[in-house]
């Protein structure tokens, strides 16, 4: 699978070039994002802006890596999905569960705000 890689302070930004995602693509695209997980630069912001399609096996594997992300203590957030993307999130009943944003600046702005709440969270003494 194509993807453009955007490496900012922060996060990194992945952006999928292929329209539609499938299962058998998806194992290329959670690669790209776990490699993250290993750099000092560890959140991800998943622009979807180019995907029209996702099958069901493929949009439970983005779940499941957002999940991973957060147990990880990184972030993981899609953004610019388009409405026939959501409709199939929805149907798999996976949109409520994703972290999602409209545009990718607000998907920084999210990145930022979990980043400030971790190290506040680390600060804390229990």
């Amino acid at each position: 699978m194509e993807v453009k890689i955007n490496t900012k302070e922060k996060f990194t930004v992945i952006t999928p070039i292929t329209p539609k995602i499938y299962a058998n693509l998806a194992e290329d695209l959670n690669i790209a994002c776990l490699n993250c997980l290993n750099s000092p630069t560890k959140n991800v912001v998943l622009n979807l802006q180019a995907v029209t399609a996702i099958d069901e096996e493929a949009a439970k594997n983005l779940t499941n890596l957002q999940q991973t992300f957060y147990e990880n203590n990184a972030s993981f957030v899609l953004c610019e999905i388009k409405p026939q993307l959501e409709d199939i999130f929805d149907k798999y009943e996976l949109l409520d569960l994703l972290n999602i944003t409209p545009t990718e600046s607000e998907a920084w702005d999210i990145v930022q705000i979990e980043e400030i709440e971790r190290e506040l969270l680390d600060g804390e003494d229990f």
